[in-house]
């Protein structure tokens, strides 16, 4: 069975299903006018810049210094996400966006606002929005069933690219009429409702069998999660591989439209607009798309289509050829990042969700940031034709990779937390800080079953460095060959005790017992710990 059609036994009949929950419906509702009020935004921005500076790197850096702080705080924000309250640290992270918000609409409508403060204030917002998606993307699972995260996940690619649609033409509108100043007040009212909605809804009360882990803590343990895990990082490989290209479309779609087209910031929303009702549409057609492509071919035809509408960009003259190619564009753009986002959020286990969505939204806006940066001066030094049409070369490039590093498939995995290691019974009574933890495993092997043993090891290898190990490795008693000795390193006793309730999940288990089946009895444990 292909994961495309996994994903579509594990989706719910009605794409809308997730909106019958009201606590979901409300805060998506709040989310979809904050997105709005965000491309808003991002369009006042840069039409600011093409009425102030002539420069195309200064355009396309407005791009830059939304997505750069979600690289520079993604991993961080994560971890606050997976160990304080969500709820109050969404409130606090959209009161500070509405205060950004009212400073840059006030300095704006003042005629106070020079290129490089406007920027410093985009760098804000995008970090307010860094602290914010994670821990979003973390409660959808408090919100609604598992079976209905996919719907949930598509219903955020719906919110993002409506946004997409109707803020740019919104914003091209009030510009045109009376300037951005005012367009930047409607995006702070934006947070502002937000915020009301966080603190109407109120969360049921979860359990406290085990204490929040430490900041530091978590942040490592998220970064060492997605490090050996190579599903993740083929997820996050096929994404960088879209969005570098991509994003020369956003990074130079506001010069395509003002230099090449002639046309005012109203033209500019239309074309922006264009990508997002293709995008819109593309949202809706995806669970049939899915229920026929496989996901590797749903990435192909996709790149396929956004590299020839690079090429049309980078050759088109006239307004309607340019909106005809945006509306495909929309379409491609949501199957990818729908695909990978659901991909994402199916296949973290619970308690290192929010880190794993917030390493995927640094990969998400760093390739961005990237990209415009390099998309914009390369547009500097040869012209918008030549950027254009290296970047659909880059996108054929990136697809012709599918053979090589395909998307892997994850169907039959068991993603759901399991309990299995007995508990340890000491002699000691080791602090929850106390460490480092050596842990060894003792396992009698007979000679015909040596080799896969060992082979079978190397996912139980993966599992613990997951999980929490620093260090693994199997060593064979010189002495007594048949017997082979697993060591594995825990940085402190509050780690290793959250392999044994919380971290592991039922793939673990599988590759445990695989192992163990292949060994004459249980192993003999022992948990060392430091003499200092």
């Amino acid at each position: 069975m292909s994961a495309e059609h996994s994903t579509a036994l594990t989706a719910t009949p009605s794409a809308w299903a997730p909106l019958r929950v009201v606590a979901f419906r409300s805060l998506w509702l709040a989310l979809l006018a904050s997105n709005i009020g965000t491309w808003m935004q991002t369009v006042g921005a840069q039409w600011l810049l093409v009425e102030q500076s002539g420069s195309d790197t200064l355009v396309a850096v407005v791009q830059t210094a939304s997505t750069l702080p979600i690289v520079l705080f993604a991993l961080a924000s994560g971890a606050l996400a997976d160990t304080l309250d969500r709820r109050r640290l969404l409130i606090a992270v959209q009161s500070f966006l509405f205060g950004v918000g009212v400073l840059l609409t006030v300095l704006t409508l003042a005629g106070q606002m020079p290129a490089t403060l406007l920027l410093t204030l985009t760098f804000a917002l995008g970090a307010g929005q860094a602290l914010t998606a994670p821990a979003w993307q973390a409660i959808i699972p408090e919100l609604v069933p598992r079976s209905q995260l996919a719907s949930a996940s598509a219903l955020g690619a719906i919110s993002m690219n409506l946004a997409r649609a109707v803020g740019p033409a919104v914003a091209g509108v009030l510009i045109a009429r009376t300037g951005a100043g005012v367009v930047f007040g409607l995006n702070a009212l934006t947070f502002a409702a937000f915020t009301l909605v966080l603190w109407r809804w109120r969360p049921p009360v979860a359990g406290t069998a085990q204490a929040p882990e430490r900041f530091a803590a978590a942040v490592r343990a998220g970064g060492r999660y997605v490090r050996h895990s190579p599903v993740v990082r083929r997820i996050l490989l096929r994404a960088a591989f879209f969005l570098v290209p991509g994003s020369a479309l956003w990074a130079l779609l506001p010069l395509v439209a003002s230099r090449r087209l002639g046309l005012g910031s109203g033209g500019y929303g239309v074309l922006l607009g264009a990508v997002g009702v293709g995008a819109v549409a593309g949202a809706l057609l995806l669970p049939r798309l899915r229920a026929r492509w496989s996901v590797n071919r749903l990435l192909l035809v996709a790149g396929v289509v956004f590299a020839v509408v690079l090429a049309v960009l980078a050759l088109a003259r006239s307004e309607v050829a340019v909106v005809a190619a945006l509306l495909p564009a929309g379409v491609g753009w949501v199957m990818v990042l729908s695909s990978v986002n659901a991909a994402m959020q199916l296949f973290l286990p619970n308690w290192v969700r929010a880190r794993g969505l917030a390493v995927y939204q640094m990969i998400f806006a760093g390739a961005q940031a990237a990209g415009a940066l390099v998309w914009g001066a390369l547009s500097d030094a040869y012209g918008l034709v030549a950027a254009h049409l290296a970047a659909a070369v880059v996108m054929a490039a990136g697809v012709l990779t599918l053979r090589w590093w395909p998307l892997r498939d994850t169907t039959g995995l068991n993603r759901e937390p399991a309990s299995y290691w007995p508990e340890p019974h000491l002699e000691l009574d080791p602090d929850d800080h106390d460490g480092p933890v050596l842990v060894t495993a003792s396992y009698a092997v007979g000679p015909a079953r040596e080799e896969e043993f060992v082979e079978a090891m190397e996912a139980v290898r993966r599992s613990r460095l997951r999980t929490g190990a620093v260090r693994w490795g199997l060593f064979r008693d010189g002495e007594e060959p048949s017997r082979f000795v697993e060591v594995y390193l825990v940085p402190s006793w509050d780690e290793h005790r959250r392999q044994h309730a919380g971290r592991l999940t039922g793939a673990d288990q599988e590759a445990e017992e695989r192992a163990r089946a292949l060994a004459d009895g249980p192993p003999d444990v022992s948990h060392l710990l430091s003499a200092r």
